[in-house]
Parts: C-alpha cells; sequence; structure tokens
C-alpha cells in the first residue's frame, strides 16, 4: 500500500506530520497523532520511527485506533529505553471491555517492532477483539504478553502471523497469556528460555513452531517450549524445537494437544523431555510425536507422577530410546514407531 492509497482509504498517514529515519525520538509526536485520530486507521510508511516510551492505544470503541505498518516500516527502541511495559500497549487507554460496541475491533498490522536488545515487544492491556497480525518483533526481552482481564477474564484476541525473536536472556518468556478465549495462529517464537507460558484458560493455539536457540546466557535445563499452569487449552500442531522440555503442565491442568511434535536435532544438553507434568496427569494427548536422541542421559518421552487421569494417545516415539516408562499408566492405543 502507498501513502496515496492509504489517503484514498481515509487512513492517517503520519508521516504528514513526522519524518522517518531521522534518529530523533518520535514518542511523543507519535502518540499525538494516536490521541487526536480517533476511530481512525493510522499508517506508517516503509522508514525507521524511534520511541523512547510506549505507544499507547484505547479500549474504549470512542477513542479506539487501528495501526497499520508497510512491509517495511519499523519502529524501534532508542538506546535509552527504560521502561518495564512493552513499545506497543494495545488498549492501554480508557480501558473497556465490551463486545457490545462498534469500533472495539481494532488491529495492529505489518511491519517490525524492534526492541533494540532493551525494550518488551507488544502487550494487549484491555479490550476484547483486538487483532495483531502480518507482523514481526525482534530483538526483545519479551515477545508478547497478554494481560489478565480482571473484568470478564475474556480476551478474545486473534493473534496470526506474528514472528518474535528474543535476546537468549536467562528467565525470558517469548510469549505471556494470562488472558482468555485467545486463538494464536501460524507463529514462530525464537531466542527464549521459555517459548509460550499460558496461565489463562480458553485460549487455541494452531501451527506453532517455538525454536531454541543455545546461549550461554540460561542453562538449558531449564528451557520449555510450551508451558501450560491453568487449563483449558488446546494446542494443534504445536512445535517444540530443541527445547529441553516440550510441553510442561501441573497436575490441575486439563489440555488437549493434537498432532504436536518435539524434535532434538542437535544436542544442546544433556535432557530431553517430550511431556512433563509438575504432579499428576490430567492432560489429553493425542498422535504426539517426540524424536529423542540416543546421545543424552536424560531422555524420556514422558516425566510426571503416575495416578492421574490423563492419555497419550496412540503416541510416536521410539520406545528404544526411552529411559523410563511413566506414560504406560497413560497409554491409549498402542505407541507408534517405525518397524
Amino acid at each position: 500500500m502507498s501513502e496515496i492509497n492509504a489517503k484514498e482509504l481515509g487512513y492517517v498517514v503520519v508521516t504528514d506530520y513526522v519524518k522517518a529515519n531521522t534518529g530523533e525520538d518520535l514518542a511523543d509526536a507519535l502518540q499525538n497523532i494516536i490521541d487526536s485520530n480517533p476511530r481512525k486507521t493510522i499508517y506508517f510508511p516503509d522508514g525507521v520511527y524511534m520511541i523512547s516510551k510506549p505507544l499507547c492505544t484505547s479500549s474504549d470503541a470512542k477513542y479506539a485506533v487501528s495501526l497499520n505498518l508497510s512491509n517495511f516500516a519499523i519502529i524501534k527502541a532508542t538506546e535509552d529505553w527504560s521502561s518495564d511495559e512493552a513499545m506497543i500497549r494495545l488498549g492501554a487507554l480508557n480501558k473497556k471491555f465490551t463486545i457490545w460496541e462498534t469500533g472495539t475491533n481494532y488491529y495492529l498490522s505489518g511491519g517490525c517492532i524492534d526492541g533494540s536488545g532493551k525494550a518488551k515487544g507488544l502487550s494487549i492491556d484491555g479490550g476484547r477483539e483486538t487483532c495483531v497480525r502480518n507482523l514481526s518483533i525482534k530483538f526483545v526481552t519479551q515477545g508478547l504478553n497478554i494481560k489478565y482481564n480482571k473484568e470478564y477474564g475474556s480476551n478474545d484476541a486473534d493473534i496470526e502471523n506474528v514472528h518474535i525473536v528474543g535476546m537468549n536472556l536467562p528467565g525470558s518468556i517469548g510469549v505471556i497469556c494470562d488472558g482468555f478465549d485467545n486463538t494464536l495462529s501460524d507463529m514462530r517464537v525464537a531466542g527464549f528460555e521459555v517459548g509460550i507460558k499460558l496461565g489463562g484458560a480458553g485460549n487455541f493455539l494452531r501451527y506453532l513452531h517455538n525454536l531454541y536457540i543455545y546461549s550461554d546466557n540460561y542453562d538449558y535445563k531449564d528451557s520449555i517450549g510450551f508451558w501450560d499452569v491453568s487449563g483449558g487449552n488446546w494446542y494443534d500442531v504445536c512445535y517444540p524445537d530443541n527445547f529441553a522440555v516440550g510441553f510442561r503442565t501441573n497436575e490441575n491442568t486439563i489440555s488437549t494437544y493434537t498432532d504436536c511434535y518435539a524434535y532434538w536435532y542437535s544436542n544442546r544438553g544433556d535432557k530431553q523431555v517430550g511431556f512433563m507434568t509438575d504432579g499428576k496427569f490430567n492432560s489429553v494427548v493425542k498422535s504426539y510425536r517426540v524424536d529423542l536422541r540416543g546421545d543424552v542421559n536424560d531422555r524420556s518421552f514422558f516425566k510426571g507422577e503416575l495416578g492421574g487421569g490423563g492419555v497419550f494417545d496412540y503416541p510416536i516415539f521410539n520406545k528404544e530410546l526411552d529411559k523410563g516408562d511413566d506414560y504406560s499408566e497413560y497409554l491409549g492405543g498402542r505407541v507408534i514407531w517405525r518397524r
């Protein structure tokens, strides 16, 4: 989309008010554009827009805006970034949590959020129909945070085709989802100790690839692809790649996993666990494939206490490489492997 096309569509073009690629801090100017154009789509042409503090949008439909970034538009944190909040905070102003008004389905689309190795990328602070799509989030200390909605619980956010790269920091988490009823699809998350952690329920995760990047900054044995501490979530074709633990839950977690896959293509450390529970296992896991390696000591399809109500339905892995058999109590059907 060109600036001319954006204007024809009625969009507000930020370069009518500020210049990109100057290296100057544009945070106040961009926030003023957001605040001065309620119920408008704000378009960022290609270029770099430096900010020293978060940009905040409203979740009140009377003041909401959509942010549309051209493919090579970059919102980048300045070197003196000091805020503990994310660079872009959707729905943080005039917080409302309703679906009964027009204008609540605002979005952030396109371009790149660049944390400069110092900042968190994106948060959803309010609203119930937020859409984030076709976005790259790079060099951040945390990628995405869908915060808990204290008023209604439900966020109803849709996150699609968002790719996140972190800084390999100890304790870092790519996506934190404490909200409820969100959909995350077609995403890749790399460069964090924990890929995705869910503290809320009713979330749908589909076609997600969490990639472990080796670093001396953190201890490999603490790395987790997907960590579900709430339960009541659904996973479809989710792929933790090279993490010490593919999926981790607690004993109160009852979630459903379908056609997921964990793979270790190299020896990153002396631990490979396909599925781990802190306590008894109570989830439903269908057709989960785990490709273990034979060159590490601590390797198993499953680790957890016995006596839970969960099931591994037709798991796919090499039993000869599994150094434990705790899964057998939870086995539905039989283990599938090539003969």
